[in-house]
């Protein structure tokens, strides 16, 4: 057991180790802040697990748009990013649908950079104008995972998905799920 808990500790710190003057993947040289636009569709209500489970989603009636100003950071060593979004979520039928804006601050890690891609996590708050049948109250979590790629110095490209939910803070939670593509550029 003990050998188990060394371990994982170990891996724990590896990124302790890791290199100082690595390149944010997630940004261009001599480059701190990014504007990025997110387009998604909605993949169904439902359970984080849905999120990267492609077999479970059921396309829904609702178009997600997210305006997202970033800077670089660390997060134990690890190449990151902090968010400020405006999202606008527009449901274009009435019965399945959901309209609302929201904003919130998020942070994302990258996990993986290997040869221009990146692979990475990022969660965050933020506040909706309204609660609705989906999740009832206005502030929700939004957890992501994307793939990027590097296009230029200046210019990245990301698939993403994303789930918004409450965590269980009232008896109305059953989130909604979005994947879809974003662009970024860094100056």
């Amino acid at each position: 057991m003990k050998k188990h808990i060394v371990l994982f500790l170990s891996l724990l710190t590896l990124p302790a180790f890791a290199e100082s003057e690595k390149l944010n993947p997630m940004f261009g040289k001599n480059t701190d802040n990014a504007i990025a636009l997110y387009v998604a569709q909605g993949t169904s209500p439902g359970s984080l697990l849905k999120l990267i489970n492609p077999f479970l989603w059921d396309f829904e009636p609702m178009t997600n748009f997210m305006l997202q100003y970033s800077q670089p950071m660390e997060i134990f060593r690890l190449p990151s990013r902090m968010n400020i979004s405006i999202v606008q979520n527009l449901g274009y039928n009435h019965d399945d649908g959901l309209n609302f804006i929201a904003a919130g601050i998020s942070w994302d890690v990258s996990l993986v950079d290997w040869h221009g891609f990146y692979i990475g996590v990022g969660i965050g708050p933020y506040m909706r104008d309204s609660g609705d049948r989906y999740v009832e109250s206005r502030l929700v979590f939004g957890e992501r995972v994307f793939i990027g790629k590097n296009i230029s110095d200046r210019w990245r490209i990301e698939w993403f998905t994303q789930h918004f939910s409450n965590g269980s803070f009232t008896e109305i939670n059953r989130g909604f799920n979005f994947t879809g593509l974003a662009i970024h550029y860094s100056f």
